[in-house]
């Protein structure tokens, strides 16, 4: 029970990584916020959380929307007493568009959900790990936040952007018992392509070079298990870093 007596909260947590954090958080102790634009599938993920002897509660939010994350955080202490682990998991794909065929919207709608959300949660969240004096946070980056070949330009900016949120974060309050730390899951079985449409052919064309060197796809509850450890005291002296967790795909270029 390494998360024992610990209050998480879980973005986009009705399924993939998120689902499989929030359900392997409460297997360890944890009192989760289920998290998720998908009212539906967050409910039901708490529901299984609850039958199984855990504790959490789902909430509908749309990280794109300040009012909905403020609301988040503070369902974490009206129904559990305080915040201790924030994990900012929430977050869609673009269309593999490169900088020469971005339209404005599809960049703005990707930094509001990937990053600005991001920034948010973070925001809302700290004023009471200083108070408390400790604190952990969570993000969900992707190897596409430190390359240029694996999606279209607005997702690799927003990722890019999540890296150094995470960075500046980590060394800003490094003194005040916080740590925020990310992790960079490679090709991993989500359903975060459902979020594509209109898809850049030469976008995808051009990303197929590293693809083709992907050793394996990975699991949502292998990514869960990186969670679980930057989650507990295990990884005491880790701050401001960036976990690859992308069975070495990323590790020869």
């Amino acid at each position: 029970m390494r998360l024992e007596g610990k209050v998480a909260v879980v973005t986009g947590a009705a399924s993939g990584m998120g689902k499989a954090i929030a359900e392997l958080y409460a297997k360890e102790g944890a009192s989760v916020v289920v998290s998720d634009l998908n009212i539906e599938g967050a409910e039901a993920v708490a529901a299984g959380i609850n039958a199984s002897g855990g504790k959490a509660v789902a909430v509908k939010t749309n990280v794109a929307d300040l009012n909905d994350v403020n609301t988040m955080i503070d369902t974490a202490v009206n129904e559990f007493g305080t915040l201790d682990i924030l994990v900012n998991n929430a977050g869609i794909m673009d269309n593999m568009a490169p900088a020469g065929d971005v339209d404005d919207a599809k960049w703005d709608l990707i930094f509001d959900i990937n990053t600005k959300g991001v920034m948010r949660a973070i925001r809302k969240a700290l004023p009471i790990f200083l108070e408390k004096g400790n604190g952990v946070i969570i993000n969900t980056a992707s190897t596409g936040g430190f390359s240029g070949a694996h999606a279209g330009v607005a997702y690799t900016a927003s990722k890019h952007a999540v890296v150094g949120i995470t960075k500046n974060t980590g060394f800003m309050y490094a003194q005040k018992g916080i740590r925020c730390n990310a992790i960079a899951p490679g090709a991993t079985m989500t359903n975060i392509t459902a979020s594509m449409n209109n898809v850049n052919e030469f976008g995808v064309s051009r990303t197929k070079v590293t693809q083709g060197v992907i050793p394996r796809v990975g699991q949502a509850d292998e990514i869960a298990q990186v969670a679980l450890f930057l989650a507990s005291d295990e990884s005491s002296f880790i701050n401001g870093a960036v976990i690859a967790a992308d069975a070495g795909w990323t590790a020869g270029f």
